[in-house]
């Protein structure tokens, strides 16, 4: 305000005689002296106590949006649970719940400020617009994300193998699916390239078949070694009877003869049958005398005269 008032009666940049400069000087410092100070104070002091006022009505609002919001949050989530709504679509829903709603505070606090949300919309649209053409993978994981919980390939806690990672589904996010794999490590995977890639879900089907090649010597019985493998799945609770357990000749391959064993198993059973036989198999038939051949070469030399 001084300064205006100063700019408005300084000279102008001209080259004028020092008489003229001083009694401009002059006529500037008897104005500033008749100048009220205890108005300007006090409009300064007004001016301050409001903008403090606004500041503490902005941050209120923000708190208690927080506030309104979590709650929001909290009924849609335990509304979908009561409804039984996949996890999957539920983790989705809240996420984008709670992004637009945030946007929407930002904007409400903003406007509290006093700052021309309109201007700011369209200044934001102009900046979405660009950053949306830059980063326009984002929005094709976003779609993927859409398309995953609409198809349904996989949901939250199954067991899943897509892009060369295998793991657990924990959470199905906007824009990537996270998985654990076995040894407990997060994997994030775009939802873009996940939703257009071949998945393998093996959570789908309660029941799995185990398949096993087991390499036996040439000579050695067959059905002695068929009767003792089947004999190992006796008594087995994991192992189905229907369809039952079968060993065949797969092979009869350079140094072995291959068998094939399938047995069907629930899925949750799967990887301990699996690994409790390849060491079962490997202990009991040679007590069977069922022996495992290596890779071997026979060499003949022939004596010329």
């Amino acid at each position: 305000m001084l300064w205006n008032f100063i700019a408005a009666e300084a000279p102008a940049p001209l080259i004028v005689p020092d008489s003229i400069q001083k009694a401009n000087f002059a006529k500037a410092v008897e104005k500033l002296a008749n100048l009220d100070l205890k108005d300007i104070l006090h409009d300064m002091l007004g001016q301050a106590l409001w903008i403090v006022i606004k500041l503490l009505i902005a941050l209120a609002v923000y708190y208690i949006g927080r506030w309104v919001l979590h709650r929001i949050v909290r009924l849609v989530s335990r509304a979908m649970e009561r409804r039984q709504v996949d996890v999957s679509l539920r983790s989705f829903t809240i996420n984008t719940i709670r992004t637009v709603f945030l946007l929407l505070l930002i904007l409400i606090v903003v406007s509290t400020l006093g700052v021309n949300v309109t201007s700011l919309i369209a200044v934001a649209s102009a900046a979405t617009l660009a950053i949306g053409m830059a980063l326009s993978g984002t929005a094709q994981n976003f779609a993927g994300g859409v398309m995953i919980l609409l198809m349904k390939p996989y949901r939250v806690g199954d067991y899943i193998s897509a892009q060369g990672q295998s793991g657990t589904v924990r959470e199905i996010k906007l824009f990537s699916t996270v998985i654990t794999t076995y040894d407990n490590q997060t994997i994030y995977i775009p939802n873009n390239s996940i939703a257009t890639a071949i998945i393998d879900n093996y959570s789908t089907a309660e029941q799995r078949r185990v398949d096993w090649t087991v390499g036996i010597s040439y000579g050695d019985d067959v059905d002695v070694a068929r009767r003792a493998i089947l004999s190992m799945f006796e008594g087995d609770a994991r192992i189905l009877p229907d369809p039952a357990p079968v060993v065949w000749v797969a092979a009869l391959a350079d140094s072995s003869v291959n068998l094939s064993i399938r047995v069907w198993t629930m899925t949750a059973d799967y990887w301990s049958v699996f690994f409790e036989y390849n060491e079962r198999f490997y202990k009991e038939l040679p007590q069977h005398g069922i022996n495992f051949p290596f890779p071997q070469m026979d060499v003949h030399l022939k004596k010329e005269s």
